[in-house]
């Protein structure tokens, strides 16, 4: 049984929102700078992040309101996000780095447990933080960096978490406040390169 609060699952919609404005601007700014094919990737990756999240918190506020325990939106949480997380981050890099196609290695036919989804977002993540940080120096806002660098180390600091028990009310609040935090940093630096000029970044 978890033990959640309607505050609680409110709560994480937060991040969720902070994550969507950041993936809307990018998404706009980085539209015609992109191959079709890099875009897409980006695009849907982005996209699969959103969802996981939304579907998550809103497993949580059905929980808390004692509506069901719809199990399917929180199982599924992770390896959406772990896809959208490294589509992406291969997608951003490939807009920066060269022309040549990317292709992802096939997964196993079949695998039981989550050390690859963990690795694809770490991956993923780390590709994305990386990649807007260049942006920043090309940019001109070197500082910037700073902020994805620490909305990367927040993200990390939530897979510390994982080994607690999360159906304690104290692992889900340190959980959501360490997540707002990493996704308010990452809105932020977006919003800081946004107005920077990233749309007419050549």
């Amino acid at each position: 049984m978890y033990n959640f609060t309607i505050p609680m699952a409110l709560m994480d919609y937060i991040p969720v929102v902070f994550f969507g404005i950041a993936a809307v601007l990018l998404q706009k700014d980085l539209y015609g700078k992109m191959s079709k094919g890099a875009f897409a990737m980006f695009a849907a990756g982005t996209i699969n992040i959103f969802a996981a999240g939304f579907l998550k918190a809103s497993w949580k506020l059905m929980y808390a309101a004692g509506i069901c325990d719809f199990q399917a939106l929180n199982t599924m949480f992770l390896p959406v996000q772990s896809i959208g997380f490294l589509l992406a981050g291969v997608g951003i890099a490939m807009a920066l780095c060269s022309k040549k196609t990317v292709m992802l290695a096939a997964a196993p036919p079949v695998f039981s447990g989550s050390v690859i989804f963990i690795m694809m977002m770490v991956l993923g993540l780390g590709s994305i933080c990386t990649c807007l940080s260049i942006l920043a120096v090309k940019l001109k806002k070197k500082w910037v960096m700073i902020l994805f660098i620490l909305a990367f180390l927040a993200s990390m600091g939530m897979g510390a978490m994982a080994g607690q028990d999360v159906t304690q009310a104290w692992v889900n609040w340190v959980e959501q406040g360490i997540n707002c935090v990493g996704q308010g940093l990452l809105m932020c630096g977006v919003i800081l390169l946004h107005k920077a000029g990233l749309k007419e970044l050549i």
